[in-house]
């Protein structure tokens, strides 16, 4: 059977129409109209991806997505008819993976489905070589709630700091270009520029190195990109 995906929208022709097209494309499709009706679908029946409308009556589409990232890592694409990009942002930083904006074309969500849907099954898959670091110095990478938690303190990651963290956990010793760890956060290719991944390795760096400075943890090679100590090689 096709992987499961789940449409939260509450206007029936919208939803409708995407789930036909996504039937044919081969998904198995399940439809809500509510948070609700997502609730009781996802507790029988779980889901590979979310596909939510952002502008829901009741529990919208932005707590629909901060409550599952709490609890899951489900794929989620977010459905706007807002050409606001204060609520893309806010949707990606409280955990959604993509978004469309309504009127989108029925291809390119399929390219965006797919395209989720294969990372989901790609970080799914146990990485090469060492196995992914869960535990390191005084840390412990929570990967549900997408946090740091130490005996001393907890640090909650945005969705981008999570991303570049926990790529770089699961390849441990092995330095990943700016470039790869971009394309593993969904992103497309970069601009020789773009100096984003290096902004959140700082953040990163802030939150969990003694000293940022002079880091124990992520370690720059220049000129390549980042790599994470192996904690059984230290």
């Amino acid at each position: 059977m096709g992987q499961h995906i789940l449409i939260v929208e509450d206007d029936r022709t919208t939803r409708m129409r995407i789930a036909a097209y996504l039937r044919e494309q081969g998904y198995r499709v399940s439809e809500a109209e509510n948070a609700e009706e997502m609730e009781q679908i996802l507790g029988e029946d779980p889901a590979e991806l979310l596909l939510v409308d952002i502008n829901l009556d009741g529990k919208d589409g932005l707590t629909i997505t901060r409550e599952q990232r709490a609890v899951s890592r489900v794929g989620i694409i977010l459905l706007t008819a807002r050409d606001d990009q204060i609520d893309k942002i806010v949707g990606l930083e409280m955990g959604a993976d993509d978004y469309v904006t309504k009127p989108f074309d029925k291809r390119e969500l399929a390219a965006r489905v797919k395209n989720l849907l294969a990372r989901i099954a790609d970080i799914g898959q146990a990485p090469q070589g060492a196995a992914p670091v869960e535990e390191f110095g005084p840390w412990c990478l929570d990967r549900i709630r997408r946090r740091l938690v130490s005996a001393a303190r907890t640090e909650v990651l945005t969705k981008q700091e999570f991303d570049v963290l926990a790529a770089l956990a699961d390849h441990p010793g092995q330095t990943l270009s700016r470039a790869r760890l971009a394309e593993m956060m969904g992103r497309r290719a970069m601009r020789s520029n773009d100096r984003m991944i290096d902004v959140v390795v700082g953040r990163l760096r802030k939150k969990l190195e003694k000293d940022p400075a002079n880091p124990e943890w992520i370690l720059t090679e220049h000129g390549v990109g980042y790599h994470f100590v192996d904690p059984g090689a230290v």
